[in-house]
């Protein structure tokens, strides 16, 4: 008997079928016999035993990368539903968002009611700007959870979420600066919801830039099953009318508040108008008067042309950037005024220099002093001769104020959108960006480097 040799394959000899039964005719004569396999015999053939051989050892070094592998695919399959699950989660956020300014977690209802949620979205959509609130339970990385967010909605905006007690907020550079973002957060961040929202939203809204989003008002639902079953009954009519509707709505209230801001910066401009009239008569100059001379009659003649020039200029504002000639007609003829002044009193004519930062309407500068607006950094602005003796003693300058959603306050503080052309008819579109730099009306102004 063969063995077979370890390490070789084993050959199986060749079957041997069964002879099959022979039957014996007597007339003829014998014939040749032949040995026929059956078919099965040829498809099936015994199985062969073969001796065992030597066993052979799985190398130690390979055991290690095995086992790191397999531990590797485990902890991914345990974090796979949880990641999943915060996916979901986000998107979820994300598609309220587009639909609405202000989403609120089922499990902080109890902090933030219904009507305070439909309180702070019309304060939003009021603003016309893209400010996004989430109110949301801890448990998050702030961080991770704004860029997932911004990601989601992709829309360039004002993101701030209340993670449990705590207030985080991010924006998109074009729409708000950091250092902005973060002094809004710092100066709310003691306050308790709702009003700790409210008080951020008002404090973005005057600074950010851009326009809400046109998907606000328009529900997004994406898992209902109604959208197709409306689609294919013929209801895309009825869709299209509402959405015009919506549309025509929020078109008209933005007209609204276009005409009212634009009402507040013509009798801004009125104010402006009035000063120079006040400081005009009370030259009171008359080109007959006696050591009146043509180069006086001349710079009266000026002031009169410029405050007529800012009148029929004003009449004719249908947008902000209207304002800006009207200012700097105002800025030349206060020029004049300082000239005619200076002839009348025999002193020299003074140099062209910018108008009184804290207020413009108190004409040119005299001198330059160090001044910081509230959270930047100094710098030499020019001044009056009456508001550099008041910060000499100590005071704070006769600031001009105009009208903002927090009220009146200093127009550094205003919106840029509406409020920028106003300023650089003052001071110019290059001066403008550097007195302002790290206020919020710099923001919108040409040529603004951020502090």
């Amino acid at each position: 008997m063969n063995q077979i040799r370890p390490g070789r394959p084993a050959v199986a000899p060749r079957p041997v079928a069964a002879a099959p039964t022979r039957t014996r005719v007597a007339p003829l004569p014998p014939a040749p016999r032949t040995r026929v396999a059956p078919p099965q015999a040829r498809r099936r053939p015994r199985a062969v035993r073969v001796l065992p051989g030597p066993r052979t050892r799985v190398a130690p070094r390979l055991l290690a990368p095995l086992l790191t592998l397999l531990l590797a695919l485990g902890s991914f399959l345990a974090a796979a539903p949880a990641a999943l699950a915060v996916d979901a989660g986000v998107r979820s956020v994300a598609r309220a968002l587009r639909a609405d300014p202000v989403y609120v977690d089922p499990a902080m209802r109890a902090e933030f009611s219904k009507a305070g949620e439909r309180a702070l979205e019309r304060r939003i959509e009021d603003g016309d700007r893209a400010v996004f609130v989430a109110v949301l339970p801890s448990g998050s990385r702030a961080g991770q959870l704004l860029d997932e967010l911004r990601q989601s909605t992709g829309i360039a905006g004002v993101y701030a979420v209340r993670l449990g007690e705590t207030l985080h907020a991010r924006a998109d550079d074009t729409v708000l600066a950091a250092d902005t973002v973060r002094r809004a957060v710092s100066a709310v961040r003691a306050q308790a919801l709702p009003r700790q929202l409210d008080a951020f939203v008002r404090l973005t809204l005057r600074s950010a830039r851009g326009a809400a989003p046109a998907s606000w008002g328009l529900a997004e639902d994406d898992d209902s099953p109604l959208v197709p079953a409306l689609l294919a009954s013929g209801a895309f009519v009825l869709v299209l009318a509402g959405t015009w509707a919506v549309l025509r709505r929020r078109r008209s209230r933005r007209e609204r508040a276009h005409a009212d801001v634009l009402d507040k910066l013509r009798a801004a401009a009125e104010e402006d108008l009035a000063a120079f009239t006040e400081q005009l008569e009370g030259l009171d100059f008359h080109p007959a008067e006696p050591g009146a001379d043509d180069t006086r009659r001349a710079d009266h003649e000026r002031a009169l042309d410029a405050l007529d020039q800012a009148r029929s200029l004003l009449a004719a504002v249908r947008a902000p950037a209207g304002l800006r000639a009207v200012t700097r007609a105002l800025e030349e003829g206060g020029h004049s005024l300082a000239t005619l002044r200076a002839r009348r009193a025999g002193v020299p004519v003074p140099d062209r220099r910018p108008p009184c930062f804290f207020d413009p309407g108190h004409g040119p500068s005299a001198l330059d002093v160090t001044w910081a607006p509230p959270g930047a950094a100094p710098r030499p602005v020019p001044v009056c001769a009456a508001d550099a003796a008041l910060l000499r003693a100590g005071g704070p300058p006769a600031v001009r104020t105009v009208p903002t959603v927090l009220g009146r306050r200093p127009y550094w503080e205003a919106d840029p959108a509406w409020w920028g052309p106003w300023a650089t008819g003052w001071y110019g579109e290059d001066l403008a960006p550097t007195l302002l730099t790290g206020t919020p009306l710099a923001a919108g102004l040409p040529h603004h480097a951020p502090a």
